[in-house]
């Protein structure tokens, strides 16, 4: 499930959900929804290859991923992770989310 939510008057962001309501991904803030729909349309199989996931730890040791696309622009982050196995499967979560997602999210 995708949902985009309004941060501010000028600012809006996305989820990334998976099938039982656990947020996969959230987005950094964009200035429209037109911005977001073209952004989340660009995950799709096509490109899907070129997606890059930066695994990274922060000062408490906990763990968790950013989303970027092939010219290395940040399009989300995770929540945090216990563990680096369960980043991992973050991870996996999110690359079938994202396989899973229709070919156009224009209705959104």
């Amino acid at each position: 499930m995708v949902e985009i939510k309004a941060e501010t008057n000028d600012t809006f962001r996305f989820e990334l959900r998976s099938a039982d309501g656990i947020i996969l991904l959230q987005s950094v803030p964009y200035p429209s929804k037109e911005h977001i729909k073209r952004t989340i349309n660009a995950l799709n199989p096509a490109v899907y290859k070129s997606l890059f996931f930066e695994r990274k730890t922060d000062y408490e040791g906990k763990f968790l991923f950013h989303l970027k696309n092939a010219e290395r622009e940040l399009i989300g982050k995770s929540g945090v992770f216990e563990s680096e196995a369960g980043m991992e499967n973050g991870i996996k979560h999110l690359k079938k989310r994202i396989a899973d997602l229709p070919a156009d999210l224009t209705a959104l």
